[in-house]
């Protein structure tokens, strides 16, 4: 692991790190905050897994969550979207698929099989370098993230209840496997057979049996994304008919950007210590 930068923030360091991926076939660059409480024992750990066309970035830069982390105790792992490199196959003009665009799947199709491998990254081996390199309590994790980092966490979080405690998300691709702008990535990553997507959608794990204790989840009713791509409605459902407690707060006025996750980031990071505690 190479450190990039670090930086002293409300008592604790953010730093930005990258290693070579075993999973991505690529040097791999991350982001962690740990809080001050570190010094003196491990601490409870949040994922937070990015959007299409972000990287560890703009979360760091915009997601203002450090000072209540700082507060609660809580590291924050901020990983980035997708593979890169030149060698990582791309497709420049498209910002919904490729670089920027994993969709916290690992692909089975050439010429991506290769780099794609996203899910494998955030659940084993990225999980396991931050085990060995700071002081963290594995054994209290939370996940959640935003649009298609948001789809990450839920779909991450129903396929590993052992491992996370608490998972929330802000305005989430509940159903990519109908949406506009992740059905055509999701043929190109995971080929034709449809039945392979479901391991990938939440409405469809949950459907297939997956459960998880709760879920917080925030959508602002301007979003331009809300009809096709995010779709809440769907996982409202979803979670009604299998009796999964859903927190949906529809967030009167706000779109997509950071200007939103940065408003109800402390009700999330709140909602993790509180179930991290337990």
């Amino acid at each position: 692991m190479k450190t990039i930068s670090t930086a002293k923030s409300f008592g604790g360091v953010q730093g930005v790190y990258s290693h070579e991926s075993a999973e991505c076939a690529c040097d791999m660059t991350f982001a962690v905050f740990v809080p001050p409480q570190a010094a003196e024992r491990p601490c409870s750990v949040v994922w937070y897994l990015s959007g299409l066309t972000c990287t560890h970035a703009n979360v760091m830069e915009k997601g203002e969550y450090r000072r209540l982390a700082a507060e609660l105790g809580l590291i924050v792992v901020c990983p980035d979207t997708s593979p890169r490199g030149d060698q990582v196959p791309d497709e420049d003009e498209n910002w919904q698929f490729g670089q920027g665009a994993g969709f916290y799947l690992d692909a089975t199709e050439a010429p991506y099989a290769r780099n794609y491998r996203m899910y494998s990254y955030i659940t084993r081996e990225l999980p396991k370098l931050l085990a060995g390199e700071f002081p963290v309590d594995m054994t209290r994790q939370g996940i959640f993230g935003h649009s298609m980092g948001g789809h990450g966490a839920i779909t991450i979080a129903l396929r590993n209840p052992g491992r996370f405690r608490s998972c929330s998300a802000f305005a989430p691709i509940s159903r990519p496997t109908l949406s506009g702008w992740s059905d055509p990535a999701f043929r190109k990553y995971l080929g034709q057979d449809e039945d392979s997507w479901r391991a990938y959608d939440a409405c469809l794990l949950i459907e297939d049996g997956h459960r998880f204790p709760e879920f917080l989840v925030d959508q602002g009713t301007t979003d331009s994304f809300i009809e096709d791509g995010l779709r809440p409605g769907e996982l409202q459902k979803a979670c009604g008919q299998a009796g999964i407690p859903l927190m949906l707060r529809m967030q009167e006025g706000y779109g997509h950007s950071y200007y939103f996750i940065s408003t109800f980031m402390d009700d999330h990071l709140r909602w993790h210590a509180e179930r991290l505690k337990q």
